[in-house]
């Protein structure tokens, strides 16, 4: 995932949380209607989203265990167009093809928040990256005018600097 060092940069994103940027400055990155591409994948849940979670679902109805972790639920959609090969994505995922947790909820899981970034821990540093996977999926990049690293607070939730194990990598 990383990049030639020469590329990386320290950007401070909240008073005292810095992160070293893999990516290049000038990417953009803005959802485009019907993609859903993040979608296909069961969204890694953090401690702190469990409890946000549990406020405004069900959690046995929507999570499910994997490898000790927890994860959003993905379930079979009707859609034929925006879903994983086997059919499936999301619990959250509407058939409208919009997620109702950040559009009913205003919230969205930490994981959703950071993509189409990945994050790790590297030599005690937080490191992040555009991920191989959003690289070659990801019909967000670089279509619009919003510069990722003028934004990263709204990618990076302060909760993953205090996380023993940020690694975006992991997937149900």
């Amino acid at each position: 995932m990383s990049a030639d060092a020469s590329d990386s940069r320290r950007v401070e994103v909240y008073p005292g949380r810095e992160v070293v940027v893999e990516f290049d400055p000038d990417l953009t990155f803005e959802c485009v209607d019907d993609c859903t591409w993040c979608c296909h994948h069961g969204v890694l849940l953090y401690d702190r989203d469990l409890l946000e979670l549990a406020a405004r679902a069900n959690l046995a109805e929507t999570t499910t265990d994997f490898r000790g972790e927890k994860f959003v639920r993905r379930e079979e959609k009707a859609r034929d167009d925006h879903v994983a090969e086997d059919g499936h994505a999301c619990a959250f995922l509407r058939e409208d093809g919009l997620c109702s947790l950040h559009l009913e909820e205003e919230w969205k899981p930490t994981r959703c928040s950071v993509f189409p970034l990945g994050v790790w821990l590297e030599d005690g540093d937080l490191h992040v990256d555009v991920r191989e996977s959003a690289r070659e999926h990801c019909e967000g990049l670089n279509v619009s005018e919003r510069r990722v690293i003028d934004e990263l607070e709204a990618f990076l939730p302060e909760l993953l600097w205090v996380l023993e194990n940020p690694d975006s990598d992991r997937e149900l």
